[in-house]
């Protein structure tokens, strides 16, 4: 007698169909869970991207661009012959090529299909060394904010491109967020204050300060690390060490003379759109600076002591949200190439510079 499977009953096969239904559900589920969240969460081996994940080629792209960051010239003011032989030894420390602005992803279209792409009501402007990328990752956390991760340079290096290529590089949002960008050249630019007013005079604009000394040799202790054939900082910084006459045409001394620059921006913002964060008081307390500036975008304090502890480790704060998407802190406060020790010199040259503060010392406010 042939043999023959039984066959399964209707109920069985409804019973396959139905499991089989919700497995497929749950991976597309999951899926599209993981791309949301990958899309504004804080990545250790790239910079951040506008909304999603990169792809492979894409991370060692980006990643590469994260470091060569560029020590770059400050040079829009108009300075005598003789100065110009002393602001070319910046030509030393500027010699990579420009980043390359990434192309808007797919994944970001995907991740963010509701919504629209909008400029920026908001820009991070300031200044090189400050603390920047932490603010931009820690605001990054609140629900309403959405920015892009890479710096477009669109009011400095690409404002040929038109304001749609800039718009394009937003991440689209919906009623009542607010799109956001930082690119720390803007501050020193010449151009940038009239061509964003331009754009918007409602922009808001944040500045991330620091010391200007500590912050000049962070500027310099990381180029030193890419190219340790540098001259030193006693004498880039210098134009007589004996009189201690200080060569403000050096990049690194120029950018930290904020009341300079800020000149140029009041010609076009009211000091009540411009706000300044303290880089030192973004470590110490950063929880209370994030509400000042949450305060000053009008939206609700969101992001609060709750978001942060202290890395004993490191020496500085971390976010508790990125534990599971960087399998520990913030890489703005981990990465060798942020906050790194100074040299010696650091501190001898705190106490050399004794009018050089934020307290409204010579160079400050020169």
């Amino acid at each position: 007698m042939e043999y023959s499977p039984p066959r399964p009953s209707p109920r069985c096969r409804k019973k396959k169909a139905l499991v089989l239904s919700i497995m497929l559900f749950i991976w597309i589920f999951v899926l599209y869970s993981c791309v949301g969240p990958c899309s504004t969460g804080v990545l250790l081996d790239s910079p951040r991207d506008r909304d999603g994940a990169p792809a492979t080629g894409e991370r060692t792209a980006r990643a590469d661009l994260l470091s060569r960051l560029r020590w770059e010239d400050v040079d829009y003011y108009e300075e005598p012959a003789a100065a110009r032989g002393a602001a070319s030894r910046d030509l030393l420390l500027s010699d990579e090529p420009e980043p390359r602005v990434p192309e808007p992803s797919p994944m970001s279209s995907f991740s963010n299909g509701a919504g629209s792409k909008k400029l920026p009501q908001a820009i991070i402007i300031g200044v090189k060394k400050g603390g920047t990328r932490a603010l931009l990752e820690f605001l990054r956390v609140h629900p309403d904010i959405r920015a892009v991760g890479a710096e477009p340079h669109f009011f400095d290096r690409n404002y040929d491109n038109g304001l749609e290529w800039y718009r394009d590089l937003m991440p689209k949002t919906l009623e009542g967020q607010i799109t956001m960008e930082k690119t720390p050249s803007y501050f020193v630019t010449k151009e940038a204050p009239a061509r964003i007013s331009a754009m918007s005079r409602d922009t808001k604009l944040i500045v991330v300060v620091r010391d200007p000394v500590t912050r000049a040799i962070s500027d310099y202790t990381q180029t030193l690390s890419k190219k340790p054939d540098i001259p030193s900082f006693e004498s880039l910084t210098f134009k007589n060490r004996t009189t201690g006459l200080i060569d403000t045409s050096w990049s690194a001394i120029q950018i930290g003379i904020y009341a300079k620059h800020l000149d140029n921006w009041l010609q076009y913002f009211p000091m009540e759109q411009i706000l300044f964060v303290s880089g030192e008081r973004l470590i110490s307390d950063p929880a209370g600076e994030l509400g000042r500036v949450q305060d000053f975008l009008g939206l609700k304090r969101i992001i609060t002591d709750k978001h942060f502890y202290f890395n004993q480790t490191k020496g500085f704060p971390c976010l508790k949200n990125c534990l599971r998407a960087v399998g520990g802190c913030h890489p703005e406060l981990v990465s060798s190439q942020k906050f790194r020790t100074f040299p010696f010199m650091h501190y001898r040259y705190l106490n050399t510079f004794p009018n050089f503060g934020v307290g409204g010392g010579d160079l400050c406010s020169a």
